[in-house]
């Protein structure tokens, strides 16, 4: 099969031009983070790179459908639909499209001051999993977006505009888990299912007990797998939910404290307002003073 580094039917692809990656450089958001090249590749056959020397950015593949490979250290990795890899910079590697079924990548090459926070990911594969709520074509609309942006030209303000969506687009890889619908709990996640249980009983006086006994844990185990995980205890990510409850009934209704304080389980107005104000930094009368929006 013919090798071939670009050529392929309905491709498109954008090079940043040299002045522009010094802008990106040099500019306050964007040095952080930024593309320097993007691009789609759909049936790629032929599809072959090899950098003896690397690159000098990070080089993110997403392989949407049929197969390629990646090599790095003389070790071959098959790469099929839903899955991705990022090669770190000033790493030799090759990657291609496989001769029978190759793939459609969507790929992008970035660097910036802060584009190491993705190492952990580099140099490994990694796969999306089959989900209801996968996002999919979500994931496919912020490289949409990313790619439309500049190919709208590169005033100041695409350019940072595309670097705060990089940052999403990348953090859709990262952290898969966050990415899919909140709403919607992950099967097996007791974490998950103890925060919808939460929500679900918002206006009730629940114990530690309580939550550890809805994902059928003891309270001392659950505790611990709940702190580590979410960074605080179970009792203090409840009240965290009343108290954001709380505040889209000051934002978005005429009741008044001691009726919030009710509706949400507390002991009483003012037990309300003391942990109001210990989470929010202000009393409930004077956040609902206070213009939003």
């Amino acid at each position: 099969m013919e090798r071939k580094k670009e050529g392929f039917p309905n491709q498109k692809a954008i090079v940043l031009p040299p002045a522009i990656k010094e802008i990106l450089r040099q500019n306050e958001l964007t040095q952080l983070l930024h593309i320097t090249d993007i691009g789609f590749y759909p049936h790629a056959t032929g599809h072959y790179i090899a950098r003896k020397h690397g690159s000098k950015q990070h080089i993110l593949i997403y392989c949407t459908e049929g197969e390629g490979w990646y090599s790095i250290n003389n070790q071959r990795i098959k790469v099929g639909k839903d899955q991705f890899f990022i090669i770190q910079a000033e790493i030799p590697h090759i990657y291609a499209a496989a001769e029978q079924n190759p793939w459609s990548i969507y790929w992008i090459h970035f660097t910036g001051e802060k584009s190491d926070t993705f190492k952990s990911f580099y140099n490994k594969l990694h796969t999306i999993d089959e989900s209801p709520n996968a996002r999919f074509k979500d994931r496919i609309q912020l490289f949409e977006e990313i790619y439309q942006n500049l190919e709208m030209g590169y005033s100041i303000e695409n350019l940072q505009y595309t670097t705060l969506c990089l940052w999403h687009f990348l953090g859709s890889f990262r952290f898969i888990p966050q990415f899919r619908e909140i709403n919607k709990v992950i099967q097996g996640d007791i974490i998950q299912e103890a925060i919808s249980y939460m929500r679900k009983n918002i206006d009730k006086k629940l114990t530690l007990e309580d939550i550890a006994n809805s994902v059928q844990y003891s309270p001392s185990h659950f505790g611990q797998i709940f702190q580590k995980k979410s960074g605080h205890t179970p009792l203090n990510y409840f009240n965290q939910l009343k108290i954001q409850k709380a505040c889209q009934f000051l934002d978005f209704s005429n009741m008044k404290i001691k009726e919030i304080a009710d509706c949400l389980g507390f002991y009483d107005q003012y037990h309300f307002s003391k942990v109001f104000f210990k989470l929010i930094g202000e009393t409930p009368s004077a956040y609902k003073k206070k213009n939003k929006g």
